[in-house]
């Protein structure tokens, strides 16, 4: 203990002063300069062979007994610097993704402040989602599992209010959703007067959804002295002006860094698949690797319906899990899923961060994560516990650079595959059925199913083998079609060499390029125009000359009154002869863009009208 307060002072003398510049800026970067500072320090004064030690003597002994039994047998990096923190009473920023042990590094602090005597609320968790809020508060339940006298209740919205108002009744933790845990406050069955700790966990995911305000207003209403810890997978702006509004200025930043963030045991595949084929590849996977748990995250609700829905007809044991489903819905899914009901959850990215169940073999991406960030979440469900598991995304050609960004963003590999065959599938199958059937020889009375196999053989005059294939292979159906790869587009360019224009040719000459079926089609229509074009303009040209001699007429008749004044009429006829040759010129223009232009709407814009005498 003398050791963590001996550093806590050297990080204060090494930060002082730093802290308005944070305020100033609130930027991510500074921060994270300032604490790495900060963190080496700390670790000069707490040498890494002596800190599992000291941690273990900081906490109570029946927190580690409860933690010993659910088999961790050291510490994770953010539960290493997160617990003396905590327990020490400073605020603390933790920044860790999903899967690293953030509850238990908030969970035993929060646990060993608890008084169980006081059968009072004294610690608020926040959470996104309820699944995530029934996970941590199950999580706590478990450590606190020889403290006697230590209530956990879960709040969130979808419950029937009137049993989480009875079950408030000597409570001392609630984990909660922002906005159920509004709803208490506001109808008085939540007391603030005892908080002594406060904890936001994924706080980047409640900013997304929106929970901004209902967290500020619940922080703000906490007016007893008490211990503000966040956690965030990442570090935006919003996060930083929270925990400078609502944490103390010397607050403890704690960082995972990016390489603790890989999962090593994940094996992770990817397979370029066009979208009309992800569902083919979807069953392809399923039947040739045949996973005891599968995870397939989808990102929007209504293909999580649609493809639970086609994995059902196709004789797969699948639920689906998204926000739209009512609570009991849910939680009938979930219960499916972990009692071996159903051995396949498709779910969306809301629904990942709240799934907590072991032995998951496999995850499928049916489609990338919009955020990149997500693809940790999701892959984070598999290869747990020391267990190696698989994960599969299907990307189409074109956005195969996404996958690069995951690798350099993720710190990890992800290697090109093909799916597996037809034929490759078939065999997997077959193998599968034929082992089963294997094991119940020794555990099942056989001899009628001999009797009535000879019985048959004798009728139908065939062999035992014969037999056998043809049980088989009525078991396991018939062999799939094949499923293309999603190729990239090779285009030939203008000058030599490849680059636009040659894929889409080869395709049948729908490219903007000069393709014959295009060409031809345009011909076609070119001609059809033109004959249209021909007929109009035929009886526009009669329809002219009508009016034309309409207008001679006009003239002629009018020359009678022009003989009353030989000086006037002189001039008025030569003026006649100007406006009248203008006017047939006028009449020959438009002909001839007529005659080149065919329909009006191609004509050549009008002139600007002058005045006549």
């Amino acid at each position: 203990m003398d050791k963590i307060l001996k550093a806590r002072d050297i990080i204060e003398s090494e930060t002082e002063g730093m802290a308005d510049v944070m305020k100033e800026d609130m930027t991510e970067e500074m921060f994270k300069d300032t604490t790495e500072k900060a963190h080496e320090d700390t670790t000069e004064e707490l040498p890494e062979n002596t800190t599992e030690k000291m941690i273990e003597d900081m906490i109570d002994e029946r927190i580690l007994r409860a933690v010993k039994e659910m088999g961790f047998e050291k510490f994770s990096p953010i539960q290493e610097q997160a617990i003396p923190c905590l327990l020490n009473g400073e605020d603390m920023i933790g920044q860790a993704q999903t899967g690293t042990g953030k509850t238990a590094a908030f969970g035993i602090p929060v646990l060993q402040k608890v008084d169980p005597e006081l059968r009072k609320l004294q610690a608020i968790i926040l959470c996104p989602t309820r699944e995530l809020a029934i996970q941590a508060a199950e999580e706590l339940r478990k450590i606190a599992k020889y403290m006697h006298g230590i209530k956990v209740l879960p709040v969130y919205g979808g419950q029937e209010i009137g049993k989480q108002i009875m079950g408030l009744k000597g409570t001392q933790i609630i984990v909660g959703t922002p906005g159920r845990v509004m709803d208490h406050m506001r109808r008085h069955t939540i007391k603030l007067d005892n908080i002594n700790m406060v904890v936001l966990d994924e706080a980047d995911e409640m900013l997304n959804m929106g929970f901004r305000e209902d967290m500020e207003l619940i922080l703000g209403q906490i007016e007893r002295e008490h211990q503000t810890a966040l956690f965030s997978a990442t570090m935006p702006k919003p996060i930083l002006e929270i925990t400078d509004r609502f944490q103390k200025e010397d607050a403890r930043f704690v960082k995972v860094a990016a390489e603790e963030l890989t999962i090593p045991l994940v094996t992770q595949y990817y397979y370029r698949v066009k979208n009309q084929d992800k569902d083919a590849a979807c069953i392809r996977l399923l039947e040739y690797y045949q996973p005891a748990l599968a995870l397939i995250f989808c990102n929007t609700k209504m293909k999580v319906d649609e493809l639970a829905e086609m994995l059902k007809k196709s004789g797969f044991r699948a639920e689906g899990l998204h926000g739209d489903m009512s609570q009991h819905q849910r939680d009938v899914a979930m219960r499916r899923f972990r009692n071996g009901s159903s051995n396949i959850l498709i779910a969306t990215d809301v629904a990942a961060r709240g799934i907590d169940v072991e032995n998951v073999a496999a995850v499928i991406n049916y489609d990338l994560p919009q955020d990149i960030e997500y693809y940790v979440h999701r892959i984070g469900r598999t290869g747990r516990a020391g267990k190696t598991g698989r994960s599969f995304t299907f990307v189409p050609a074109r956005e195969v650079y996404r996958i690069r960004q995951i690798e350099k963003l993720c710190n990890t590999t992800i290697e090109e595959k093909s799916l597996p065959g037809a034929s490759k599938v078939l065999r997997s199958k077959a193998h599968k059925y034929l082992c089963q059937a294997w094991e119940l020889h020794e555990h099942e009375d056989i001899e009628l199913m001999k009797k009535l196999l000879s019985k048959k053989m004798e009728e139908e005059g065939c062999d035992a083998l014969e037999l056998a294939a043809t049980m088989l292979k009525l078991q396991v159906g018939d062999k799939g079609e094949e499923i293309e790869e999603d190729k990239p587009i090779v285009r030939e360019r203008r000058f030599g060499g490849f680059g636009r224009g040659r894929g889409r040719e080869e395709e049948g000459g729908r490219s903007r390029g000069r393709g014959h079926g295009r060409d031809e089609a345009f011909g076609r229509g070119r001609r059809g125009r033109e004959e249209e074009n021909g007929r109009g303009r035929r009886g526009r040209e009669e329809e002219d000359g009508r009016g034309r001699r309409r207008g001679e007429e006009s003239d002629r008749s009018r020359g009678k009154y022009r003989g009353k004044n030989e000086e006037t009429g002189r001039e008025r006829n030569r003026s006649e002869e100007f406006n009248r040759s203008r006017r047939n010129n006028r009449d020959r223009e438009k002909s001839s863009d007529r005659k080149r232009y065919g329909s009006l709407a191609f004509a050549k814009p009008k002139k600007r009208k002058e005045n006549q005498d």
